[in-house]
């Protein structure tokens, strides 16, 4: 291994002295049992001044170049107009059904040759005092574009403007522009805000290395052909030729389980044979099934959960979600099910609907009254609210989670948030630290500024307007979202999961403030969007923090793109409503029947309107769920424990908080995109990475970052040249309705089959 030839190379008549370098290090970087240090590996780099993660290090380049330009005239225009295209075309197809989104990685690619054709084409001029072009395009430069095309990216594909249809569509408010631009700029730019302030705990240490960004990054220093230490050695092809190669491949697979043959997307081969057999679909199914067949062929249904982690992530983490998964959904979930608990043998074993006790699924407009509010008399004459078993098991594993988290970051991240509150950037034991502390830092009382501004509008829009949503459950929820930051993005930082405060902010203002939907939604939007949105802008300072791109530029560079975009999106909205008829109406002609509008709509209907002290309070269906809560709670005190008397145990290795919200993109993923992504970052992340360490340095992150984009690139083309032409009917009578595109699709676990069935007339429950 190289590691072992590393560890020969520097043991000689210095190995004394290193180990203790080694060892003094080592403490400093990480104050908690870090499972993602390796004592070899971390030798090798402590010892050439890089960072102790090979992970980093096959990723990031150790060195920097202050005069590389990067706030320059020409990133800004590029980037601002990726953030108007992007976040423009990623509303506009928001509320469309099948969707496209346009993601940052498109951009990145995109933004490269742009910024080559600029410095070839643009003459070498100033006006206004203004360099028109700085020379051939920088990568800092190509940085912080994509990090503006990121901010847009990643607006229109979340809450925060949805909140407005909602309003719109289900409760008859249209406001002003100004109270939508208000509702939205609040939302974003708090949480951008307190990402600034924690950025000492979430950025700045070397053991926060958010590996999401590893990818981004090796995709960068791929593209300006940048060399480093961290790349090793190894022969073969380079890596920007190595990339290409598999851009390519992926870009011309995705045509076949994308289009082509879409049974190898849903490849659950035993239902084929037995597409009768409920049971067999049950266990083997992927689409409503408990997805035991283990394969499929479409590398969007993999990284469906993790946005390609199963490549970045360290396999320990892998190995908590998969062992997590198996327990709780290929046992615990059969259990509950086949014993009929929740009457749920009347229900698909996995499915994202509520349903009635008919088995149908749950019409909300029989109970609400013509203001939204509950009619308590329909209500209880028509049926409580049930949910599939897995749905169900989500929700509990939401619960242990949030439990968990906390008592985990206090058990185990105590003293690195101790020591942390009080280490400036230049006393970090990190090269990329020590590098980024020569460049001006962002006070914090700039980002302390945009908080109170922010906060001020936010308390303007819900009391100047009919929200039904008091000050104080606005600053309730700010504190849940500032809460729970640092633990949450501690384990994101470090295993790329981040736990979801979706669902304790609905069942808290569910309690808090019952029959109010409207209030439900925006205590959910800056409770759980603001940290959703601090953690986004966190793993953007990382992304520059690694690129060395100036912290100031950085700074202006977010808020500038933020509030742009999110402007473009209302914009954008409201053009919609106007001048498309039948917008979010399920017969709309063109698709624009507003899915995601739809769900968060039903949430506040089920949160807001029914409660959820008429799900899990006691004497309801669900109140079992609750004690989770105590579950969560309790695991991490046994971990730690065990580890006090046996530190080097496996136990070191093991994450509740990762444990329990690994499984939280259930619903709407399935074992589909969990079992065969656990198979691909075994291989890739434990077999590859111990038995071809050089070929995995080189090549890994290359491979992610090809894959990665190369698909968003084809889901782009198939979309705009086969699915959107024609009202998508290229194809209506040949390729769409051939065999090997709806075979999956006409089985019992395809028509989301139960295993029994309701006698006409009768109910359960």
């Amino acid at each position: 291994m190289a590691v072992d030839f590393q560890e020969e190379r520097y043991s000689s008549t210095n190995s004394e002295k290193d180990d203790i370098k080694v060892q003094e290090v080592l403490e400093t970087i990480a104050d908690f049992d870090d499972p993602n240090i390796d004592r070899g590996e971390a030798m090798v780099g402590v010892l050439e001044d890089d960072s102790p993660y090979p992970e980093v290090r096959s990723a990031v380049a150790n060195t920097d170049d202050p005069s590389i330009p990067c706030n320059s005239f020409r990133a800004w225009v590029i980037g601002l107009a990726w953030a108007i295209l992007i976040s423009g075309l990623n509303q506009f197809f928001f509320f469309r059904y099948p969707a496209v989104n346009i993601s940052s990685i498109a951009a990145q690619l995109l933004s490269f040759p742009v910024g080559r054709a600029w410095a070839k084409v643009v003459p070498n001029v100033r006006v206004l005092g203004i360099q028109l072009n700085p020379g051939p395009f920088s990568i800092k430069e190509h940085v912080l574009v994509t990090i503006m095309a990121t901010v847009a990216g990643s607006c229109a594909y979340f809450d925060r403007t949805d909140i407005i249809a909602v309003q719109r569509v289900y409760y008859g408010q249209t406001y002003s522009f100004i109270y939508q631009w208000m509702v939205v700029m609040s939302t974003q730019l708090i949480g951008f805000s307190i990402g600034g302030i924690l950025r000492r705990f979430l950025v700045q240490p070397p053991s926060m290395i958010w590996p999401a960004n590893l990818v981004t990054c090796a995709l960068f220093n791929t593209l300006h052909s940048q060399t480093y230490a961290g790349i090793g050695t190894r022969g073969g092809i380079s890596r920007e030729r190595f990339f290409f190669y598999a851009w390519l491949g992926g870009l011309l697979w995705y045509l076949v389980p994308g289009y082509l043959f879409q049974g190898l997307s849903y490849f659950s081969w035993v239902c084929w044979i037995a597409p009768e057999n409920i049971v067999v679909n049950q266990m083997f199914g992927y689409v409503s099934g408990l997805g035991m067949s283990m394969i499929t062929f479409d590398w969007s249904q993999i990284a469906y959960i993790g946005k390609f982690q199963h490549v970045v992530l360290n396999w320990w983490a892998e190995a908590n979600i998969a062992v997590g998964f198996v327990f709780f959904f290929w046992i615990v979930v059969p259990s509950l099910y086949y014993t009929n608990a929740w009457d749920s043998k009347y229900m698909p074993i996995s499915s994202r609907t509520s349903y009635d006790n008919t088995a149908a699924s749950y019409n909300i407009t029989r109970i609400i009254n013509s203001d939204a509010s509950l009619n308590l008399t329909a209500y209880e004459e028509y049926s409580p609210l049930f949910l599939s078993t897995t749905f169900a098991i989500s929700y509990a594993l939401s619960f242990a989670s949030i439990t968990a988290t906390l008592m985990h970051a206090f058990l185990f991240f105590r003293k690195q948030i101790w020591v942390q509150s009080r280490r400036s950037m230049h006393e970090q034991p990190d090269v990329h630290a020590r590098l980024m502390s020569k460049y001006k830092q962002v006070p914090e009382w700039w980002y302390m500024i945009i908080f109170v501004l922010m906060f001020v509008i936010g308390v303007i829009s819900i009391e100047l307007w009919h929200t039904e949503f008091p000050v104080w459950a606005f600053v309730l929820s700010l504190t849940i979202a500032f809460f729970y930051v640092i633990p949450i993005g501690m384990i994101q930082a470090i295993t790329n999961q981040q736990v979801g405060l979706n669902v304790i902010t609905e069942l808290i203002v569910g309690y808090a403030l019952p029959g109010k939907p409207i209030a439900m939604m925006m205590f959910k939007t800056w409770g759980y969007i603001t940290m959703y949105q601090a953690l986004t802008f966190s793993s953007d300072f990382k992304l520059g923090h690694y690129m060395k791109v100036p912290p100031r530029t950085m700074f202006w560079g977010q808020v500038v793109a933020t509030a742009l975009a999110g402007t473009v999106q209302l914009g954008v909205q409201a053009w919609m409503f106007t001048n498309i008829p039948d917008l979010c109406n399920p017969t709309q002609k063109d698709g624009f029947i507003c899915p995601n509008t739809e769900v968060f709509g039903t949430a506040s209907f089920i949160w807001g309107v029914i409660g959820p002290q008429r799900q899990f309070s006691s004497g309801q269906v669900y109140h079992d769920l609750v004690y989770f809560f105590l579950i969560g709670a309790f695991c991490p005190v046994v971990a730690w424990l065990i580890s006090l008397k046996w530190p080097n145990s496996f136990i070191r290795y093991v994450n509740f908080p990762v444990i329990f919200s690994g499984m939280g993109a259930i619903p709407p993923a399935s074992a589909l995109n969990y079992v065969p992504w656990a198979i691909v970052g075994f291989i890739f992340q434990y077999v590859i990475r111990r038995k071809y360490f050089s070929w995995w340095t080189k090549y890994n992150y290359v491979l992610s970052a090809a894959m990665d984009s190369g698909l968003a690139i084809s889901i782009i083309l198939i979309f705009f040249c086969l699915q959107y032409p024609d009202n998508g009917t290229i194809g209506l009578h040949t390729i769409q309705t051939w065999w090997g595109n709806t075979v999956y699709a006409k089985t019992a676990d395809g028509q989301y089959t139960a295993l029994w069935t309701l006698p006409e007339g009768s109910t359960f429950g």
